[in-house]
């Protein structure tokens, strides 16, 4: 997820590309189990209200989220996980996660000098 202040966008956003929409599709997808109000949502996403109010015409009319309850005068939202739009995300966040983990796994050279004048004898990875 991307927050304002965060030093690095998430994966996902690193891969699908830095847009208010992207922002939003990926803070719901990183927070599945959890309801918001369309202020949290638009906060935490680092999107402004206005920019929220016309990515939201796109997810509902597609019913990517939907409400779930509502406390107080607030409505609160989530993905919706029945939506074989929303599943086909997870899955590919999922993957982009694992490629990701998967190249910061990969072990880096390890560069060992012999002696102040000889040039460093760089070790394959093992």
């Amino acid at each position: 997820m991307y927050r304002v202040g965060q030093m690095e966008p998430s994966s996902f956003v690193v891969v699908m590309g830095n847009t208010a929409f992207v922002r939003v599709v990926d803070f719901l997808l990183e927070n599945r189990p959890f309801d918001y109000s369309k202020t949290e949502i638009a906060k935490n996403a680092g999107v402004g209200w206005s920019t929220l109010h016309g990515i939201w015409k796109v997810l509902g009319g597609a019913d990517i989220v939907r409400q779930t309850r509502t406390v107080g005068k607030s409505k609160m939202y989530r993905l919706n996980e029945e939506n074989p739009v929303v599943r086909k995300l997870i899955e590919l966040d999922a993957d982009i996660t694992e490629l990701f983990a998967h190249k910061l796994a990969a072990p880096l050279p390890i560069r060992v000098r012999s002696a102040k004048t000889s040039p460093p004898l760089i070790l394959p990875p093992t």
